[in-house]
This record gives structure tokens, C-alpha cells and sequence, in this order.
């Protein structure tokens, strides 16, 4: 096993922390939705913590919103999804500065990497050169302050019960079947919101890459990232009541809209 090319995977597996911890966050959230979960209505009786901390609170202000909109379950969503994601913005923008700042530090790291690789490359497989050159690595990583394995991920996952909470208010708050909202029943599938959630998503995760350069064979990895979350969220839309994907729609341009302020505060190139 050499040490150093299990180093210099680490080192390209942190440029695509991002995307790979984007699109599996999407995928626990999909799968947790369709796997098992009921759909039974929530009310104040609903058992377990969760149910009743986080989806029935959801769905109590979904109502009361959509009271003041004189039953208009549809611009409840919208409101709600609006004051959830301003609320998380914090968490978001405390992460893009961490990955902004882990990035700086790999791009003056890149220098000395290519001279370390210099000096061993005629060295072959040798089990001493490769124990020195694995050293090496590392001390360059900490003279940098770089950890290539730092994810990045507690952010995420801190918002995760918050956006499946919500995610299930909409599912199990009755009353939102039966409201209508622009051309499409909030709880019928539709065939056009799809399609916005998909191309959505697609933007969200493009703004995500800028000013992101990937390294050598990886861009055939973050393109099938960039597809991934997009299909899966429209395929799913397809067959999910139309609430769910103006709920994703609209979450995901506020992402958008959040990612840009953070490119803009802390995505500036480091010399």
C-alpha cells in the first residue's frame, strides 16, 4: 500500500467535499422520505419527539400562515420555506467560509506539492522514498493548517432534521391537499414543477463549483455530481404531490441566491 497516493487522494477528495456531501445529504433526505415513513395526518397526538417538536410545529405554522393568506396553502409554503432557509443562512455562510478558507490554503499548498512530487518521481515504488515522501506530505499539510479529509459536513447536518421536519409537515398536514395554488393541486403530482425543481437544483449546484478549478480526473466526477442531485430530484417529483417540489423549488433558489452571497464574501482569490 503506498501511503502517499492514499495522501494524494485525500488531497483531491477534499476539493470535492462539496458536491459529494450535497448529493448524499439529497439522497438520505429521499430515501428517509420514501422508505417506511408514514403519511398518517400529524395533529398534537402524533407520537415521538420528532413528530411533535419539529413536524407537527411545522405544520401548525404552515396552517396559521395559510389562515392569514385566507387559505392559501400554497403562499404559506413559500413563507415558510423563505423563513426557514433566512434562519439556517448563518449556518451556510459560516460553511462557505470554511471551505472558501480550506480552499485558499490548498491553492498555495499546490506549489510545494508539485516540487515533492518532483523529487520522488524517479524513485519509483521504493518503500523508504515512498514512508519520506508520505512525511513530507504531511508536514506540508500541517506548515498550511490543511486537513484533506475536513468534509465539512456539521453544518448539513445540523439543518438536516430542520429541512426533513418541514419536509414532512407538508406531507402530513391534510389540509394542504386540498388547496390549490397558481395552475397545479398542491397535493397532485405536477408535470412542469419538476422539471423547475430539477433545473433549480442543477443552477444551485454550477454556483456551488465557481471559482472552483478541479483537479486533473476529476472533472468527469463533479459533472456526474453537477447531475445526480437535479435527476433524482426530478424523478422524484414526478410521483411526489406538487407541495414537495415548490417547497424544493423555491428552497433551492433561495440556496442559489445564499450560495452567491457567500462567493461574493468570502470567495475571493488569496494570494
Amino acid at each position: 500500500m503506498e501511503t502517499s497516493t492514499a495522501s494524494a487522494g485525500a488531497f483531491g477528495f477534499a476539493r470535492l467535499r462539496r458536491p459529494i456531501a450535497f448529493s448524499l445529504l439529497i439522497g438520505i433526505a429521499l430515501a428517509l422520505s420514501g422508505c417506511g415513513a408514514t403519511t398518517a395526518p400529524i395533529d398534537a397526538n402524533s407520537a415521538g419527539w420528532f413528530d411533535h417538536y419539529f413536524v407537527y410545529s411545522f405544520s401548525r405554522l404552515i396552517s396559521y400562515f395559510a389562515r392569514l393568506f385566507h387559505g392559501d396553502y400554497g403562499l404559506s409554503i413559500i413563507l415558510v420555506t423563505v423563513l426557514i432557509r433566512l434562519a439556517l443562512m448563518p449556518l451556510m455562510l459560516r460553511q462557505l467560509k470554511s471551505q472558501s478558507e480550506m480552499q485558499s490554503k490548498m491553492k498555495r499548498l499546490q506549489p510545494e506539492l508539485r516540487e515533492l512530487q518532483e523529487k520522488y518521481k524517479d524513485k519509483g515504488a521504493e518503500r523508504a522514498a515512498q514512508q519520506a515522501k508520505s512525511q513530507e506530505m504531511m508536514a506540508l499539510y500541517q506548515k498550511h493548517q490543511v486537513n484533506p479529509l475536513a468534509v465539512g459536513c456539521l453544518p448539513a447536518l445540523i439543518q438536516l432534521p430542520i429541512l426533513l421536519g418541514f419536509y414532512y409537515a407538508i406531507r402530513r398536514t391534510p389540509e394542504i391537499a386540498s388547496h390549490s395554488f397558481l395552475w397545479f393541486n398542491l397535493g397532485h403530482p405536477d408535470l412542469i414543477l419538476p422539471f423547475l425543481a430539477a433545473a433549480v437544483y442543477f443552477v444551485q449546484f454550477k454556483v456551488s463549483q465557481t471559482g472552483s478549478a478541479p483537479a486533473n480526473g476529476q472533472q468527469e466526477q463533479i459533472a456526474f455530481l453537477g447531475l445526480l442531485s437535479p435527476v433524482m430530484m426530478g424523478l422524484f417529483s414526478f410521483t411526489a404531490p406538487a407541495a414537495l417540489p415548490l417547497y424544493w423549488t423555491v428552497g433551492g433558489i433561495i440556496v442559489v441566491a445564499q450560495t452567491w452571497i457567500g462567493k461574493k464574501l468570502y470567495g475571493r482569490d488569496e494570494t
